[in-house]
């Protein structure tokens, strides 16, 4: 009775996983996990806009091509209330837009995007983080970014 009930614990946990929009441990391309996906841009920040530019990357050999993914962009103060957002792109929370864009092909690269936020009470810094909500797994991406117009790499 104790196994079987671990076993339901389990088989649980993963539909749950998976019906919020994850993976569950183990999941990915047949014959092992698929590599994972870093994005690669920079964002600049001046007078309380924040201009990103990014695309995710996976190495050539590290999975299936194409496809789409759910990019979340959590931003560390709030966002203006009126937003122009590129489409694929919506505002989620106060903090945080989501995007969905095509994912790596052949080479690795994955849509490149561009967009303008705009930051309530123009802060004098703001911390970006970018990770993947659907479609792939990556690790989480953080660059702080100071209000001098100054482009930061990530």
């Amino acid at each position: 009775m104790r196994r079987m009930r671990r076993t339901r614990v389990a088989v649980v946990c993963g539909a749950l996983v998976a019906a919020v929009g994850g993976t569950a441990p183990g999941a990915g391309a047949v014959g092992g996990a698929e590599a994972p996906l870093a994005y690669h841009g920079s964002v600049a920040l001046a007078d309380g806009k924040a201009d990103v530019r990014f695309a995710p990357h996976r190495p050539a050999s590290g999975g299936e091509t194409g496809g789409k993914v759910t990019v979340r962009l959590r931003w560390s103060v709030p966002l203006a209330d009126r937003q122009e957002l590129p489409r694929g792109c919506v505002r989620a929370e106060s903090q945080v837009l989501l995007c969905r864009i095509g994912g790596p092909d052949a080479d690795g690269v994955g849509q490149r995007v561009g967009l303008r936020v705009r930051l309530r009470d123009a802060p004098s810094e703001v911390r970006l983080e970018l990770d993947t909500v659907h479609g792939a797994p990556s690790g989480l991406q953080r660059v702080l970014a100071l209000d001098t117009g100054d482009t930061y790499y990530f």
